[in-house]
């Protein structure tokens, strides 16, 4: 029996997680009530170990996503499968990557490859909505951005 493929639909930045982030309040996103996290700006300010031209150079080596010196990318799927597409954009301070921006679906296991560029899993991760201005843990995230996103936020290709 074959299981569907799990697509995330988000806008988002991602962030390094500080040790012993605070628990925000449950909040309804997507129709869902979800634990939040309480971070000061400056914990999202918190780099990480790779630079700005490592991870772009990760990027890089993607099939069918393509980069600008800038950061900003764009990484679409092969026409014979489901189509997906995620727009993003490194940011940096310091020679070392500051968090990523991203906003569109894909496969979960697509975006875990976007994630490895960043460290991850041994890098723990938040990530920040764009639109609803809230901060998840990955595990609420992944829940978050599983489920249907309507039509106003949606970041889908059409």
């Amino acid at each position: 029996m074959s299981h569907p493929t799990t697509v995330y639909t988000f806008h988002a930045t991602i962030h390094r997680l500080p040790d012993a982030a605070p628990r925000g309040a449950e909040l309804p996103l997507r129709g869902e009530s979800l634990p939040t996290l309480t971070l000061a700006p400056t914990e999202l300010s918190l780099p990480f170990d790779v630079t700005f031209e490592a991870t772009e150079t990760a990027l890089s080596e993607f099939e069918r996503l393509y980069c600008e010196p800038d950061g900003s990318f764009v990484w679409v799927s092969d026409e014979a499968g489901e189509r997906w597409q995620v727009d993003g954009h490194l940011y940096d301070r310091a020679e070392r990557l500051l968090y990523l921006e991203l906003k569109g679906h894909c496969p979960a296991k697509a975006f875990d490859r976007l994630l490895a560029t960043l460290g991850w899993p041994a890098v723990p991760l938040a990530f920040q909505l764009v639109r609803e201005a809230v901060i998840l843990d990955e595990t609420t995230f992944r829940r978050y951005a599983a489920l249907p996103a309507g039509p106003a936020s949606s970041g889908a290709v059409g």
